[in-house]
């Protein structure tokens, strides 16, 4: 789910929007295909959900929200996000934390 690219990482999220909080809820998938499974409390109108997801990821990885860029799936659930100025091994621990207290 999470790729290192120049200057940061991409990271596969598969969206759910309309949730109660904006939250990561799990992984979706399995194996190269798997994909961060992130509940967003936003509704998929008018690319609203998508921007919330941005300011979600900007903030977990403590990142300004210009360092996060919907890359794909701006129409999809399933996404692909850039998220510039941090490492590969950086992003896999906040990650592993994240989805080992769900």
């Amino acid at each position: 789910m999470l790729r290192a690219v120049e200057g940061g990482v991409t990271l596969a999220v598969r969206a759910q929007p309309g949730a109660k909080k904006t939250a990561i809820a799990g992984v979706y998938g399995e194996g190269a295909q798997a994909q961060l499974k992130i509940a967003v409390q936003a509704p998929p109108v008018e690319g609203r959900a998508n921007t919330a997801l941005v300011a979600f990821l900007a903030e977990f990885f403590d990142r300004p929200r210009s360092g996060v860029e919907l890359l794909s799936g701006e129409l999809s659930r399933s996404k692909v996000v850039l998220i510039r100025g941090i490492s590969l091994p950086e992003a896999e621990a906040r990650l592993a934390q994240a989805v080992r207290s769900k």
